[in-house]
């Protein structure tokens, strides 16, 4: 990237481009990354990978998280956010500010660079471009619904059900954390991913699980164990609780609702949690995730691929019974 022909790098811009990609790419687990160079190796039936095979999927994988640098840059701006990952997030960098608008639109623009330069010439160059830009316009997509959905000024809890937070979800975190990475290792394995609908639709039901327990997590879990504290009930999230609790609640509890949602006193915070344990939300989450569990299991056990279904368990057993 730093080399890259196209652009007349000043010795100060290219320092610039060097720790802005060091400080956004880098610091998160790498799952989605991994997970293609895992599924590949599945695809593939082999427990090691060629050299130039290696390098592809990691290639791949990269993208991924570059992509994930991207939507995180922009997103903790939009969201006015402190800290990610442990560290101040790039715009709250003193001398960055506003240039990290910029810099999330060059971080997207490295995808189709490294593309272009590892990918071309491959028969499975324009698909790769195509999933890309499909997987990110989802996301972004079902980041404006977010933004308009739980938008300040708008205290109305009654917008919040289930169809709005799954289809948030689906779009905002299920494609491009969970499709995007078998997807690219389905296109290296050779595969038309137009043969795997049902392999994508697994997939988005796994992405979708995984955000209810994340949810689930923000309230419930220990946050000395999953290494942050838990704010979507201050923060007006359209939270998976908050619309199970909506369902529930009698009149008197969805006063109480209406008038401690979204407000950042912790005394309000605990009436909100106070009538999540009364409604049982904790059984309610646990039922849901063996109920879930069950359904994706039958799903998988489906796929007439053998390789295929040891990809799309190897997911879910990553995921499932989490507690951080």
């Amino acid at each position: 990237m730093l080399a890259d022909p196209a652009f007349e790098f000043t010795d100060e811009s290219l320092q610039w481009i060097d720790r802005m990609v060091d400080y956004n790419v880098l610091g998160g687990k790498c799952n989605r990354g991994l997970s293609v160079i895992d599924s590949y190796k599945i695809l593939k039936g082999v427990d090691v990978l060629s050299k130039e095979e290696t390098f592809l999927a990691c290639t791949l994988g990269w993208c991924i998280e570059w992509l994930q640098a991207y939507f995180l840059v922009l997103d903790d701006i939009m969201d006015n956010s402190q800290t990610r990952r442990g560290q101040p997030c790039w715009f709250r960098v003193p001398q960055v500010g506003l240039i990290a608008v910029n810099d999330g639109i060059i971080l997207r623009n490295h995808i189709s660079r490294i593309l272009q330069r590892h990918f071309k010439g491959k028969p499975y160059y324009v698909d790769l471009i195509d999933l890309f830009n499909e997987v990110e316009f989802k996301t972004a997509s079902g980041q404006l619904l977010d933004l308009i959905t739980t938008h300040e000024g708008e205290k109305d809890l009654s917008k919040y059900n289930l169809t709005v937070h799954r289809r948030i979800v689906q779009y905002k975190t299920a494609y491009y954390s969970f499709y995007l990475p078998v997807a690219c290792a389905l296109l290296l394995a050779g595969e038309n991913l137009d043969n795997f609908g049902d392999v994508r639709n697994i997939l988005v039901e796994m992405g979708t699980y995984f955000q209810v327990q994340d949810d689930y997590l923000d309230c419930f879990g220990d946050p000395e164990f999953i290494g942050k504290i838990g704010t979507d009930i201050e923060d007006y999230k359209c939270s998976w609780l908050i619309v199970q609790a909506l369902e529930r609640a009698n009149e008197a509890q969805k006063k109480i609702l209406f008038e401690n949602y979204g407000k950042s006193d912790p005394v309000c915070v605990a009436k909100v949690k106070d009538l999540y344990k009364e409604l049982n939300l904790e059984g309610v989450f646990h039922e849901y995730e063996k109920e879930s569990y069950n359904k994706l299991i039958a799903d998988i056990e489906a796929q007439p691929s053998k390789a295929v279904q040891t990809v799309l368990k190897s997911f879910l057993h990553k995921i499932y019974k989490r507690d951080k």
